[in-house]
């Protein structure tokens, strides 16, 4: 079994910069300034032939009253009782402070395998540090440099003290989840959404906008299907984006969208739709994800009826290029909506992953053409010749025509919605690539 390794510590002392070197690449966002990290971010780890699941946490606040900071310290609690192993980290350069003393009482009392070390000890500026490391108690503190590498050998013995039994070679392969991003606006209950979906409170939720910095993945299974879902930063008008750290977060947002089969594009009921709304779907179905649109705060309308005819007008109007996405309603609160979400969600990634054997395609192509054929372009008919699939993910096709080049787009946004309605394709984005057949006659011309 794969060990799970808590990285702890207080604030600012360099637990998402370790826990970036020990996944080998920068999953957590890094800055200098403190508290950056909210919610508990897990990713798989490797060091040297040492394997193992890596939980970044937020810094340790000396707080237990209903405040954000308050909630932050119940997060790393939760992965202090998760957790097989604690890597409690000091900083090296300011010694041992009172907060961190508090936190070592805390950890001894959790009865859990404890790694102290003093990171921050490039060019010997941490060596008083690493003294007054050892009156915390618990055992020799290992030197290191997050930043720099330094210190990973010893740090490699010290977990590896702790190791589990290997993993079954025999093992059947773990099922590959179902990749769901959890995506818009601030403040639109986006991690609402998910611990409802969950079941347990394990992410950072409050009336306060801009809770979530970290995309944080957390895997679950629901009827027997793994999905892994990610929760992401509200994404604002980009002209509004100015602070490093909201840049920084918007980017993490963006690059969970990009690798996400699903996209689930929540918006608040009240004003859902509006201008940045637009703007993330069409990026969604650019990016090739299929879309899922939820309609969270379903329980505050007044008139649900009126209100959801309203809101697919919208959708229709104003997003052809993603006709066809499920809309649903969910009262996160009350968990209302959540399964028939679900069901739009493994919809939505059944038609993404859909494949047509060419002979249907092609006996639709041939009805197709003959019942509304395309346009002549300077007088010269345009003639699709046959059409195949050449990936899914989402579908994509060729069809091979003589002027190509010169097909309008609105008979290529016809071939499309007829491909949706003739092989119930509708959650998914279509991609049509129309190329010019190879001429049998060049060679003889030349």
């Amino acid at each position: 079994m794969t060990i799970k390794l808590a990285i702890v510590g207080r604030p600012n002392v360099g637990k998402s910069t370790l826990f970036n070197r020990l996944a080998g690449k920068k999953l957590a966002i890094v800055d200098d300034t403190p508290g950056v990290t909210r919610d508990r971010r897990e990713a798989k780890g490797r060091l040297g032939d040492l394997d193992f699941v890596l939980i970044d946490t937020a810094g340790f606040e000396d707080a237990t009253d209903s405040s954000l900071e308050a909630r932050m310290r119940q997060q790393t609690e939760f992965a202090i009782r998760d957790a097989d192993v604690i890597l409690f980290l000091i900083d090296a350069r300011t010694g041992v402070l009172p907060m961190d003393e508090a936190f070592a009482a805390l950890l001894r009392r959790a009865d859990k395998p404890v790694v102290l070390a003093a990171n921050k000890v490039e060019g010997r500026a941490g060596d008083v540090g690493i003294t007054e490391a050892y009156a915390l108690g618990l055992g020799d503190p290992i030197p290191l440099s997050a930043e720099h590498g330094e210190g990973m050998s010893e740090l490699y013995a010290a977990i590896m003290a702790h190791e589990r039994a290997p993993p079954d070679p025999d093992a059947p392969k773990p099922q590959r989840p179902i990749n769901v991003a959890i995506i818009g606006r601030p403040n639109a209950g986006k991690s609402t959404l998910v611990n409802a979906l969950i079941g347990e409170d394990r992410l950072l939720v409050g009336p306060e906008a801009g809770i979530t910095r970290d995309s944080i993945a957390i895997d679950w299974e629901w009827r027997g299907k793994k999905f892994r879902l990610v929760d992401t930063a509200g994404m604002r008008k980009r002209a509004k984006v100015q602070a490093k750290l909201e840049r920084m977060s918007v980017g993490d947002s963006l690059h969970a969208l990009k690798f996400a089969d699903i996209c689930i594009l929540v918006m608040d009921a009240n004003e859902a739709f509006e201008k940045q709304d637009l703007s993330i779907a069409d990026l969604v179905v650019r990016e090739g994800r299929s879309l899922v649109f939820c309609l969270s705060k379903w329980d505050t309308i007044e008139d649900p009826r009126a209100h959801f005819e309203e809101l697919k007008l919208v959708a229709r109007e104003s997003l052809p290029q993603a006709r066809g996405a499920p809309l649903v309603t969910v009262a996160a609160q009350s968990g209302v909506g959540l399964d028939r979400l679900m069901h739009a969600v493994e919809d939505a990634h059944e038609d993404w992953t859909a494949r047509v054997k060419t002979k249907d395609l092609n006996e639709w192509l041939y009805a197709t053409i003959a019942r509304h054929p395309p346009p002549a372009v300077g007088g010269k008919r345009i003639k699709p010749r046959y059409m195949t699939q050449i990936k899914a993910r989402p579908p994509t096709f060729v069809l091979i025509a003589s002027r190509a080049e010169e097909m309008p787009e609105s008979y290529k946004r016809y071939l499309v919605n007829g491909l949706r309605d003739a092989f119930d394709l509708h959650a998914a984005p279509i991609r049509l690539i129309v190329k010019a057949g190879k001429n049998p006659f060049a060679d003889e011309e030349k």
